[in-house]
């Protein structure tokens, strides 16, 4: 799902480099995607800036907010998003196809409770999201890097689960998902570790009924896979 993952990218200056928490994938896209882009990002698309945001002015009204990371096709986005119209949503991607269709939808589904983003959300989360100013976050099936020497480069690290754990609001929650057991074990430790954290579960947690078994989570149950919930609160 995921293309926001964390890889090293590097800068101007050869010698040096800094993290990310994506890599684009190249991909082709359809001319509906293309149009998604150009005229859904006008209509549901924010420019990352620097400065905190203003929620309740991104989307012209006074709600709780959910943060996803990494929506990929966006399609269980606006799944959500539809059951949901108390809620909004600020769901970011880097991947251009997916930034498309989930406009698309949206504009499809005459959805007004998500924004979109296309950046890194490592910055949007630094420089735009306000601590203690989520009800929940969202990280459904990131990159799991299975080759070992790669596990370096998971989206799910201490250092980023703190900064998402300062952005959720006290009684807020973290949900992540993922399809390979090897990254579940090691999201549930580094979850664990984290002092502003609580786990609802003893270990893993029942799919919440808010999150809808997607296309490739079926595809994946059916070659054997193991998916794996996550939910932690904030304390």
């Amino acid at each position: 799902m995921s293309e926001l993952i964390e890889s090293a990218a590097e800068s101007d200056a050869p010698q040096h480099r800094r993290i990310r928490s994506f890599v684009v994938r190249a991909g082709r896209m359809s001319p509906k995607q293309i149009r998604g882009v150009d005229e859904g990002m006008l209509r549901f698309g924010l420019i990352y800036s620097p400065e905190p945001i203003h929620l309740s002015a991104a989307f012209g009204r006074s709600a709780p907010c959910v943060l996803e990371i990494g929506f990929g096709m966006g399609v269980t986005t606006a799944e959500i998003a539809t059951a949901q119209p108390d809620t909004d949503f600020l769901a970011i991607e880097v991947h251009p196809p997916g930034v498309g269709n989930l406009c698309n939808l949206l504009s499809e589904r005459q959805l007004s409770n998500v924004r979109v983003m296309q950046h890194d959300a490592v910055e949007v989360l630094t420089h735009m999201i306000a601590p203690n100013s989520l009800s929940g976050i969202h990280i459904y099936f990131p990159d799991p890097w299975h080759k070992k020497r790669h596990n370096k480069r998971r989206l799910v690290q201490p250092d980023l689960t703190t900064l998402l754990a300062s952005r959720l609001s006290v009684g807020g929650y973290l949900h992540l998902a993922t399809d390979w057991v090897p990254y579940a074990e090691h999201m549930l430790e580094v979850l664990s570790a984290e002092p502003m954290l609580k786990n609802s579960a003893s270990d893993y947690s029942a799919r919440p009924s808010w999150r809808p078994e997607t296309k490739f989570e079926r595809r994946g149950l059916k070659l054997g896979h193991e998916v794996r919930d996550l939910l932690f609160l904030r304390v």
